[in-house]
């Protein structure tokens, strides 16, 4: 699957140790934004690319996750992955997070899709979460968009800087993703 053109401008490709620099730029950069919902980004560094990355590298090999760049015209302007694959219950989560100037153009909706045949068509796992900050309503978008059922609040399921958060729950059986897309060309 990878690297996967999703179209003229949108392509995902796996992280490689070349990256390290356009990621710590790109965080640097978006780190008002990036920070309201995720925990680490005050924390990372250009070092932390550095240790990351191999790591990534290897799950990937191992088959136990992904983590892939969102580029738009050749630049990275974001990131997806699945954040481990637990073979033994056939399920993942997917998490990710993009530039804010390429926030509501469909951009995500459309890399969590390709992300979504790759897990169930190409793995054939049985479930994919997806946890969402409560309030973070763009992102929360996204699984309502791909038909995942809304499973509850994780109350206080994340840390974040100086105050817990409660995270939505959302879930995609490979069924309902089979049936919601039986009449798509497959990605």
């Amino acid at each position: 699957m990878f690297p996967y053109k999703i179209n003229d401008h949108i392509t995902l490709r796996l992280v490689t140790e070349n990256d390290s620099e356009a990621l710590f730029s790109l965080v640097t950069k978006e780190r008002q934004h990036l920070r309201k919902w995720l925990p680490w980004v005050d924390s990372t560094t250009l070092s932390t690319y550095s240790e990351l990355i191999p790591i990534w590298i290897k799950q990937y090999e191992e088959k136990a996750g992904l983590q892939a760049a969102i580029l738009y015209d050749n630049v990275i302007i974001g990131m997806i992955g699945l954040h481990s694959i637990q073979w033994q219950n056939s399920q993942t989560s997917i998490g990710y997070w993009l530039s804010e100037r390429y926030e509501g153009k469909g951009i995500m909706t459309k890399c969590v899709e390709a992300l979504l045949h790759y897990t169930f068509h190409e793995n054939g796992l049985e479930r994919v979460e997806i946890r969402c900050g409560q309030g973070n309503v763009k992102s929360n978008r996204i699984p309502i968009k791909l038909g995942f059922t809304h499973e509850g609040t994780a109350r206080h399921a994340e840390f974040l800087y100086d105050h817990y958060h409660d995270l939505e729950v959302y879930s995609l059986l490979h069924e309902e993703w089979k049936s919601l897309h039986i009449k798509k060309t497959p990605l």
